[in-house]
């Protein structure tokens, strides 16, 4: 398949992780393949163990026994630590957590006959207090200090729930209490995020390291070059493009960066874009990737554990605010290019359309049948395994692309790091849940935020952005999430606002961190691929992906947008919402289709830009319900702002063009 010039296949992403060397890399092996085993035993229901079934709290400490071991191997102490060779305290770690774990497995009925949760053996409470303490140490290896810390300070919060000032103190539990009720109930470490890790996630992250793996980034850039490469701007347009289907595809934001921005950023900054736009634009790409159907990044499927719905139904949901986000992004990179006459490639450098196909139609196969077996079948928990199956199978016919032993191995080995590291963050995650359960203050503290709020529920949709922006900074996105999923969706839902769109807001705005300074993690990713200063990408990345700030509140204001309620009103919303994104995204840049340049002053340039970017936030933001204006009222004021600014800029425009030497 052809490639652009000059740049290379595959790029490994930057890793804190140890390479494993001798007996200590079979850990890695076993442990995958047998939780790939255990995982197609349990949802495919093929008896592997005859006569025996596993109990769902049994088979979670088992998945944990094989994974949590692996970031004591994986991931150094500290970053002195060496990188090459397991050290004996790492290796004893590993040891006496697998110990845990299947200890707890073969007690697992006990645990739920005799109510271990509440009053549990005295070395049961002991081993619970190591659990527990080494659980705090995965979640720092796997997911850094920030988490690590609030998992701590949160973990123990029921020992000192009663002492608190009122809105967040809670019902106490002694220290003995807590351990037990964190380690063997199914409200903590295996409560709803490790539950949708091993019925839901699982399968998927296969796909997208089998995705990786057989260059299925290859094939979307090349393909994304082959349609678009050639217009202004192509190479941005190739990042979008690419981006937005390996990211729906892999689920991973830094993955998808590292994937398709070797490629992508060079051949932008070949056709004139800086440094730190380029990697701005590939990390808005990779982050809206994320957010677009069918796979969304173990997140969305934790949401349809919380909804108790199908997954599917959280895909269909996305579609359109994804699409509006692409859109957006679209436009600003169309008229930054138009606007700075930035060309695209010549033709004749581009990959054939052609070739591409033909050397890479199993992918979109593969697409295809994984969303035919999502949405019409509903086959979510064993659609991935089928599309991985497929995709593996089919890549081991064409000589091209066939497997070697060396690609098993890192396709295994990379299955377990990616494996280990999100089970070790969730298991923390869930020391947060089980938390605020034991305490109460899941039940409770909704109902002190809508006091906060007056009652207000645009009073607690702004509380909400800021909490999720600001705990997306500190935690990861699925941890985020949860957090809120328990304490704010649902005073947020109580306010009269759908639950689907309350969620969706919090996952929306928890993404932020990727591309919002200081943390900006996707951005800092792009900038060591264009070679550009990582905080200046990162604001390139916030201005270019600035409709995503919007996007939330449109359709947690009108679910339509979330193809909730009849056609005719999706149909108009969506209509308008796509004018007042394209308005949005052409007044931030300062360049109008059809009408040109808005920089038509130093000065009067933030007054047109300001006027077509509020015209198209009056025809985005969906009127009636908790916005005291219909449609029609702010369509006639997008148009009021509008007509004038652009009749303006058409004058000066014009009359530029007629002078001597424009």
């Amino acid at each position: 398949m052809t490639n652009t010039p000059n740049t290379p296949e595959v790029v490994d992403e930057p890793t804190r992780r140890r390479t494993l060397t001798g007996l200590w890399a079979l850990v890695p092996y076993i442990s995958a393949i047998a939780v790939l085993l255990l995982s197609i035993n349990q949802l495919f229901n093929f008896g592997f163990f005859v006569g025996y079934t596993f109990l769902s709290n049994q088979y979670a400490y088992i998945i944990a026994g094989f994974l949590l071991p692996l970031i004591f191997l994986m991931w150094p102490m500290t970053s002195r630590s060496s990188k090459t060779s397991v050290p004996l305290y790492d290796g004893i770690l590993a040891a006496i957590m697998m110990g845990i774990c299947f200890y707890f497995a073969y007690s697992s009925e006990k645990i739920l006959d005799e109510g271990w949760e509440y009053l549990a053996p005295e070395h049961a409470v002991y081993m619970s207090y190591l659990f527990w303490a080494m659980i705090f140490e995965c979640t720092r290896r796997a997911g850094g200090i920030a988490i690590f810390a609030i998992v701590v300070v949160i973990s123990f919060y029921p020992t000192f729930a009663d002492v608190m000032p009122g809105p967040i103190a809670g019902a106490a539990a002694t220290l003995p209490d807590t351990a037990i009720f964190h380690t063997m109930s199914s409200e903590s470490v295996l409560g709803i995020p490790l539950r949708a890790f091993t019925n839901l996630v699982i399968g998927f992250l296969v796909f997208g390291v089998a995705l990786q793996y057989t260059g299925g980034g290859k094939f979307f850039i090349n393909f994304a070059f082959a349609l678009l490469g050639h217009v202004r701007g192509g190479p941005a347009k190739v990042a979008i493009f690419s981006s937005g289907l390996m990211g729906s595809m892999s689920g991973s934001v830094i993955t998808n960066v590292l994937t398709t921005g070797v490629l992508s950023i060079p051949a932008m900054r070949r056709v004139g874009f800086s440094r730190s736009y380029a990697g701005g634009v590939e990390t808005c790409a990779s982050t809206g990737g994320v957010l677009m159907p069918p796979i969304m990044g173990a997140t969305a499927f934790i949401m349809a554990t919380f909804l108790e719905i199908p997954y599917i139904d959280i895909a269909i949901a996305a579609i359109i605010p994804s699409i509006l986000y692409f859109f957006g992004l679209f436009i600003q990179i169309d008229a930054y290019a138009a606007k700075n006459d930035l060309k695209g490639l010549p033709r004749e450098e581009l990959p054939s359309l052609k070739q591409t196909l033909k050397e890479g139609w199993h992918f979109i196969a593969v697409f295809v049948i994984l969303v035919w077996l999502l949405v019409f079948l509903k086959q979510e928990s064993v659609a991935p395994f089928y599309a991985t199956a497929m995709l593996i199978i089919i890549n081991q016919i064409f000589p091209y692309s066939r497997w070697g032993w060396e690609d098993v191995k890192k396709f295994i080995m990379g299955t377990a790091a990616l494996f280990a590291e999100l089970a070790g963050i969730l298991c923390g995650v869930g020391l947060i849940v089980g938390a605020l359960a034991v305490t109460g203050m899941s039940g409770t503290i909704a109902n002190d935020l809508i006091f906060l709020a007056g009652g207000n529920a645009l009073v607690l949709l702004v509380m909400g952005a800021l909490t999720s922006f600001i705990l997306g900074i500190g935690m990861t996105v699925t941890a985020a999430y949860i957090f809120l999923a328990i304490s704010l969706a649902p005073a947020v839902i109580s306010a009269g606002l759908d639950p689907m769109a309350v969620h969706l807001f919090i996952l929306y705005w928890g993404m932020l961190s990727f591309i919002t300074p200081p943390v900006a993690l996707g951005a800092f990713a792009a900038a060591t691929v264009a070679g550009s200063k990582p905080m200046e990408t990162g604001f390139q990345a916030m201005k270019l992906g600035s409709i995503i700030y919007f996007i939330p509140f449109f359709f947690v204001l009108n679910p339509a947008l979330i193809l909730q309620g009849d056609w005719y009103s999706i149909v108009k919303v969506v209509i308008t919402a796509l004018i007042g994104v394209w308005l949005i995204a052409s007044g931030l840049q300062g360049y109008l289709a059809k009408v040109g340049k808005l920089d038509i002053h130093p000065q009067g340039k933030w007054i047109i830009r300001g006027l077509v970017v509020a015209a198209g936030l009056a025809l985005a933001t969906p009127g009636g319900g908790l916005i005291p204006i219909t449609n029609y009222e702010l369509g006639a004021l997008a148009l009021i702002m509008l007509i004038p600014a652009v009749a303006i800029v058409m004058i000066v425009n014009k009359k530029n063009a007629a002078l001597p030497g424009t």
